[in-house]
């Protein structure tokens, strides 16, 4: 007779997890990490019964926002080139419903993490519950099923067996490359509590190998060729790569091959910036070096990247009369895009073969690399030293702002810090091997163009959802992930208005994270787009009801939480504030208060949004004409 052991659905969960284990390259490590947690009716007396009983070796940790702690989770997983996982649990309803976006984040960032929102009544006969909604149309329907939309694998344990062949679903889509990102298992309220005779074997010790698929020789010797045959090939890094660990390789290939490479916002810090081949950021958010070796390349080698609208500059950044594409990927759906020749395969596997077969293959690059590379560095020091003046006002700050607002804005911020020369202050100052976290607003175009790290897997740039509210909760993920290691939030007001509360749980468990809020009353990114698309500006500042622009102690609201806080105007008090920062050990919030109008702004990249066709306003029926110019030269398909 097969032995059986005698569990909860919630009980054999947490057990099964505690088995999980990854292999990747010869190193065997436990795969789940622990499960955050929001308990409420729907789950507490199931799997926070499971948890409290025997965790196991899950640390089990108390967010204090759905979204938020599964942001951790999201960035933990990141950080940790997703070998490992963090498991997230709320209640039934508006509980679970705040994990959606977070779900969706994870998604978007192909980034594993486990779901197991609460549910309603299996038997259904205590519907409609507390929280529970009611759909004419299906009585099946709850608030979980619009999980499946963001989710890369989902399933509603509705007896407590089914839950053997939905975990094990899970962990398979979870841990395999090219289909890694979140699983969702619901799990109604009743059905954690119920008990089932599990075969004992379930809960043995399970390794998820991931193994480096190499991809077939046919594809391998048509990009040899193709790559031969170019004269001005370019590397785009992506985040495939840095999961790969390819760093190494590319460095290797770019040397011997005289090949540049250029970063997206996933693979940035792959590659040390100080690495005489990487031009930085490429695309809308690029730096000058980047776009123009874009822009005249006949091969791009895109190294497990998605090609989002942000690197590709909406697709206009390639010239389609004679740029062609390789694209190395894990995904036949990404390796596809632009009609590329597609390799199949692991990133670095793939470029090991590559680099023993290209011989003595050179790209035909002269001095332009270094010339392009002294013209970024000089761009990046003008930037650091902008300084605001009264009187000699400059538009390149103000934009379509007066001079007059441009007052106003230095009186109530009581600041004349650009924000270009505050992020190059904070980059100078911390340690090299920090954790930069940012996410939304202005700050991602300045960090992907002026953050420089020598420090690989310390940029941490949660873009492809681009989500308002993530980089406190991400700043916690990383920093479980680097305990031993400075982590930096860069976030706006508009991002930390938003979400902002898992700084309570870093204070709580003794997670240092340093947060640096860049203030500028206002939600500036988006006010940019709408003022240079011909708009004015309207309802992105933060202003009052009697139209004065708002000044919020932001500084105030941290120490409350009991963060060591800090206001700064000055790049002297910035520096000086970083610098005790360093010697706390509890979490920090620095309130920076910058000028609106004072980010980075061009350098070739262009962004296709939706202008209106027809108005009132000449200035925006003009940047319509001009978005139909661009999508001239865009890619088609």
């Amino acid at each position: 007779m097969r032995e059986t052991i005698r569990l909860t659905t919630a009980q054999a969960l947490v057990k099964f997890l505690n088995q999980q284990y990854i292999y990747v390259d010869g190193v065997e490590t436990p795969f789940v990490e622990g499960v955050f947690n929001i308990f409420g009716h729907g789950n507490v007396l199931g799997l926070g019964h499971a948890l409290e009983e025997n965790p196991g070796h899950l640390n089990v940790m108390q967010g204090k926002n759905e979204q938020g702690m599964a942001h951790a989770a999201i960035a933990y997983a990141k950080q940790m080139k997703r070998q490992k996982i963090y498991a997230v649990t709320a209640s039934a309803g508006p509980g679970s419903a705040n994990m959606i976006t977070a779900a969706a984040t994870a998604h978007a960032n192909n980034i594993p993490v486990l779901f197991l929102p609460a549910d309603t009544f299996a038997t259904r006969q205590p519907d409609p519950v507390l929280q529970q909604l009611e759909h004419e149309s299906s009585i099946s329907l709850t608030t979980n099923d619009a999980f499946k939309a963001v989710s890369r694998y989902w399933d509603r344990v509705t007896r407590p067996e089914q839950l053997m062949s939905a975990l094990i679903r899970a962990f398979e889509v979870m841990t395999n490359p090219a289909t890694a990102g979140p699983a969702t298992i619901c799990l109604p309220q009743d059905t954690e509590g119920e008990a089932f005779d599990f075969d004992a074997s379930f809960f043995k010790k399970r390794v998820h190998y991931l193994d480096r698929t190499s991809p077939v020789e046919r594809a391998l010797n048509d990009a040899l060729d193709r790559i031969k045959e170019s004269k001005r090939p370019v590397m785009i890094v992506g985040g495939g790569a840095r999961y790969s660990g390819a760093g190494e390789i590319i460095q290797q290939i770019a040397t011997q091959h005289n090949i540049p490479l250029v970063e997206t916002h996933a693979g940035k810090s792959t590659i040390p910036n100080s690495f005489a081949y990487n031009l930085g950021g490429t695309g809308i958010l690029g730096t000058s070096a980047a776009n123009k070796a874009i822009e005249s390349t006949d091969l791009v080698i895109g190294i497990g990247t998605r090609y989002t609208d942000f690197t590709t500059s909406s697709k206009t950044a390639f010239n389609y009369d004679k740029t062609r594409f390789i694209n190395i990927n894990v995904s036949r759906v990404q390796a596809y895009k632009f009609d590329a020749l597609q390799v199949v395969g692991d990133a670095k596997a793939s470029l090991e073969w590559f680099s023993q077969h290209l011989d003595d293959y050179k790209a035909s690059y002269g001095h332009e690399l270094e010339e392009w590379q002294k013209e970024w560095q000089e761009e990046r020091q003008r930037l650091h030293n902008i300084v605001f003046n009264r009187e000699t006002f400059k538009a390149e700050i103000a934009d379509h702002f007066s001079q007059e607002i441009m007052n106003d804005y230095a009186d109530v911020l009581q600041t004349e810090f650009t924000q270009t020369n505050a992020l190059i202050t904070l980059n100078d100052t911390v340690a090299d091997d920090s954790v930069v976290v940012a996410s939304a607003g202005s700050l991602p175009g300045d960090v992907q163009r002026l953050w420089e790290t020598d420090t690989v897997n310390t940029y941490h740039l949660e873009y492809g959802y681009s989500c308002m509210g993530y980089e406190v909760a991400g700043a916690l993920g990383a920093k479980l992930a680097n305990p031993n290691q400075e982590v930096y939030a860069v976030l706006g007001d508009g991002s930390f208005l938003m979400l902002h509360t898992e700084l309570v749980t870093a204070l709580q468990y003794k997670q240092k994270i340093n947060i640096c809020l860049f203030d500028n009353a206002g939600y500036g990114c988006i006010n940019n787009l709408q003022m240079s698309n011909g708009g004015g500006s309207f309802n992105c500042e933060l202003r009052d009801a009697d139209n004065q622009i708002m000044a919020i102690d932001y500084a105030m609201v941290a120490k409350g939480y009991g963060a060591k806080v800090y206001r700064v105007n000055t790049r002297e008090e910035l520096v000086a504030a970083l610098e005790d920062a360093k010697k706390q050990t509890v979490s920090t919030l620095i309130d920076i208060k910058v000028l609106p109008k004072t980010m980075t702004d061009g350098y070739g990249g262009w962004w296709n949004v939706g202008v209106s066709e027809v108005s009132d306003n000449p200035n925006v029926t003009q940047a319509w004409k001009q978005r139909e110019q661009k999508l001239e030269k865009a890619w088609k398909y």
